[in-house]
């Protein structure tokens, strides 16, 4: 009999349409099993030619884990406070304490200041066996939504970050990734503090065409449940 306190089994459709950011955890380290678990389906995932060239380096506890989540969260910070002045998050309806601008704030904020107790940060890489092209994150990409998606299911949380760039010299030197390899996402992981739910999104009819750009496809409709962004109709409108 399954413990109350396990998460529950869901499936493969409910994991796509459910798994969200999550940027809050709680403090508990993930088991070397569920760990290993993670990573094993991130590498299912499709990459070009199959050369399955990715590659995940992943922090926990070891000394230069525990320096590395110190330079990656001054940098994160560092990114966040640019990113909420130059994004007007304190402006507008920012400034009303319940209004989504402002709890995104608040959850950012709580991020950022909390990023080194992370249970795990995961740098998702490629061996680079080429120049660099404009697809070569098709290579790495699909492992991280594969990451993502196992985490959800084995009631884990993450979320795909880039504020590495800014500290990326000072990484390969503490962590000895060699030249050649690009690291691609940063990958916070942990339980969450809250919940995983329903994502809101933009309506499908807005993202889907038929036969020719900016025409209606009218087979494209939404699931009576979905729910939608600011940008959307609200729910239960007709779409």
């Amino acid at each position: 009999m399954m413990n109350e306190a396990e998460p529950q089994p869901i499936g493969l459709l409910e994991g796509l349409a459910t798994t969200r950011a999550i940027r809050r955890y709680l403090p508990e380290p993930i088991p070397d099993e569920d760990l290993a678990s993670i990573l094993w389906h991130a590498s299912r995932a499709p990459s070009g030619s199959n050369r399955q060239m990715f590659r995940f380096v992943v922090l926990r506890d070891g000394p230069a884990a525990q320096q590395a989540k110190a330079l990656l969260g001054q940098c994160f910070r560092d990114g966040w406070n640019a990113k909420r002045s130059g994004d007007g998050y304190t402006q507008g309806s920012g400034a009303a304490d319940d209004s989504p601008k402002a709890r995104m704030a608040r959850t950012m904020q709580h991020f950022v200041d909390h990023f080194e107790e992370t249970p795990v940060v995961v740098l998702a890489c490629l061996v680079r066996y080429r120049k660099p092209t404009y697809a070569e994150g098709a290579s790495v990409y699909p492992a991280v939504q594969n990451l993502l998606l196992a985490a959800r299911a084995l009631g884990y949380g993450g979320v795909i970050t880039g504020w590495h760039h800014d500290v990326e010299d000072e990484l390969r030197e503490l962590l000895g990734i060699p030249e050649g390899v690009a690291i691609h996402a940063t990958i916070p992981l942990g339980r969450p503090a809250g919940r995983h739910g329903p994502v809101r999104r933009r309506p499908l009819r807005e993202l889907v065409y038929e036969d020719r750009w900016d025409q209606d496809a009218g087979w494209a409709v939404d699931p009576p449940d979905a729910r939608f962004t600011s940008a959307g109709p609200p729910p239960g409108s007709p779409t």
